[in-house]
């Protein structure tokens, strides 16, 4: 491990809102050593200065799809269940484990420059081992884990799996990857209730549990998918969730845009957590959800940005603009503040998956999950309250320097773990490849 000395930066910690100051912050075996004026490093330090630049928290995002990567800007102008049917889960059945890597990879690549250092991802039924080489290769902070999919009539065959062979590879993997490198931590992962049968559900949740992993799941997301559910199970969705044990402080849910009275009781008294993805929501035409709500209301809440081929990018600042600029229209101007938004990528979403004891603040002693990032182009002028330059102003290029582990993943804007150049390239082979697939379908 290198030991960095981050000098006279703008510390924006994070520990509380509207705080922010000049000082040094000092790295030593991955974790943050100390903060404070003019710091005396260690003679092997390095010394990054960063005098016009503001050091945060690294981003979290709750809800991601590394696997869809291929995809983008080839499913645009489609509603949720016609989305899936018509170009994402054909995509996902021409897939190899080849394709998936290269696909994880653009994705891991987008999201470290852009300053996002743990994300929750979802892959697809198969080759998601693919994924775990990606992660491990490129030091992204990762909860995940294979897609479970067991039933539908529209499902491509290559997705759909039995509830044994679906329970048994998820628990193979879950046991083989759960702690890589102290970097991954294993998700439980049926896609949604609409592509999975009761016991399957049942047995997943039982599964995470009995092995202390996560548990995550879609919900709410669109009008057409909850008729769909209650005609299926005779109940709502999120009812339909608790009653095969999908609740719970080590459950996220996705999306829930719809959610009625009786069901927003129940996220509250299961301290149920909700991954709000504002960009994919808009563009899927699903609606948006009540987040002014729900966090009045005492629900954990974090932002993602979805899969490629539902939001065309990856990146947190859109997910933060859209997060407090959206809400004001039906709450009002004060609905959602920049610090308030910024605290759900860190303080807040790191409480959310529970790590609030090792990310999500700067703080001595946590672990050195950092972004720096230049304050100098043109939409951060002239200089202000930091968090609204974040939220309102800033885009994934002022991102200079990422930190993960104490490790640098992207240092003056360059990915360091693998050539860029060669991920973009093998992504370009994978989807002609995959696309010439799917033509002959």
């Amino acid at each position: 491990m290198q030991t960095f000395l981050i000098k006279d930066s703008t510390l924006v910690p994070m520990v509380r809102s509207h705080e922010f100051f000049k000082a040094d912050l000092l790295i030593v075996n991955g974790r943050i050593h100390s903060i404070g004026h003019q710091l005396k490093a260690p003679k092997e330090a390095i010394e990054i200065d960063a005098t016009d630049c503001l050091t945060l928290p690294g981003f979290i995002q709750g809800h991601i799809h590394l696997v869809q990567s291929l995809l983008r800007h080839q499913a645009d102008d489609l509603e949720l269940l016609d989305w899936l049917k018509e170009r994402t889960w054909p995509y996902e059945a021409c897939l190899d484990s080849e394709d998936v890597h290269a696909a994880a990879q653009l994705g891991i690549a987008e999201l470290l420059l852009g300053g996002t250092t743990t994300i929750c991802d979802y892959g697809t039924t198969h080759s998601h081992e693919a994924v775990f080489k990606a992660v491990a290769d490129m030091g992204i902070r990762y909860i995940g884990g294979k897609t479970m999919m067991n039933q539908g009539e529209l499902v491509p065959k290559r997705l759909l799996e039995s509830t044994e062979n679906s329970l048994r590879e998820t628990y193979d993997l879950g046991k083989k990857w759960h702690r890589h490198k102290d970097l991954i931590s294993y998700a439980v992962t049926p896609r949604f209730a609409v592509s999975c049968s009761s016991d399957l559900m049942k047995q997943a949740a039982q599964i995470a549990r009995e092995n202390n992993w996560y548990l995550q799941t879609h919900s709410n997301e669109n009008k057409s998918e909850i008729e769909l559910v209650r005609k299926m199970t005779g109940l709502s969705n999120i009812d339909f969730l608790e009653s095969v044990g999908f609740c719970g402080e080590d459950t996220i849910l996705a999306h829930c845009v719809h959610v009625t009275e009786s069901e927003l009781s129940s996220l509250k008294k299961n301290k149920t957590r909700i991954c709000h993805c504002p960009g994919s929501n808009l563009k899927l035409a699903s609606g948006i959800a009540d987040i002014p709500r729900f966090l009045d209301e005492g629900l954990r809440v974090l932002l993602g940005a979805d899969g490629a081929p539902c939001n065309n990018r990856l990146s947190v600042f859109h997910e933060m603009t859209l997060t407090a600029t959206l809400h004001k229209v039906k709450f009002g101007p004060q609905a959602m503040s920049a610090w308030k938004t910024l605290s759900l990528v860190t303080r807040e979403g790191a409480e959310a998956l529970r790590l609030d004891s090792e990310i999500g603040t700067l703080e001595v002693g946590k672990k050195a999950d950092i972004v720096i990032m230049k304050r100098n182009s043109v939409s951060l002028y002239p200089s202000g309250d930091p968090a609204s330059q974040i939220v309102y102003g800033a885009h994934p290029q002022d991102v200079n320097h990422v930190f993960i582990d104490g490790i640098p993943q992207v240092m003056d804007g360059e990915l360091l773990s693998n050539s860029l150049h060669e991920i973009l390239k093998e992504a370009e082979r994978s989807w002609n490849h995959v696309e010439m697939r799917m033509k002959k379908r």
